[in-house]
């Protein structure tokens, strides 16, 4: 039976139905595939709320992006006005402008939330 996961005992035991739940097949068994879903839906929540993930340092962010897209760090000279100015970006000399976060977000599909932290 499903229920809210508000302790660590809780969410230890929805891991583990989760777990169970993942070696059948989910595909032809909407039964089964329903019961995961909502499981997966309450474990994340539980997480969320006892695990926070802090959002990652904009630079770190624009970096991880070029290697995840293979783009390499001539794209982001285009992107952030010359080669100059990138590399005080990159180096931490300079901060993001308000019109290089909108290029960024545009371009690299990088959250705003990201790239307007404090740094």
């Amino acid at each position: 039976m499903l229920k809210p996961v508000k302790t660590k005992k809780d969410y230890e035991a929805a891991l583990k139905r989760c777990y169970q739940l993942m070696q059948k097949d989910v595909k032809n068994n909407p039964k089964i595939a329903d019961e995961l879903e909502v499981l997966s839906i309450l474990v994340k929540a539980y997480e969320e709320k006892h695990y926070p993930v802090p959002p990652p340092h904009p630079v770190e962010a624009i970096r991880y992006r070029l290697e995840q897209s293979g783009l390499d760090e001539k794209t982001l000279n285009k992107i952030l006005g010359g080669r100059s100015r990138k590399s005080e970006i990159l180096n931490g000399r300079r901060k993001l402008s308000l019109n290089m976060i909108r290029t960024l977000h545009q371009t690299l599909k990088i959250p705003a939330e990201t790239l307007i932290a404090e740094y």
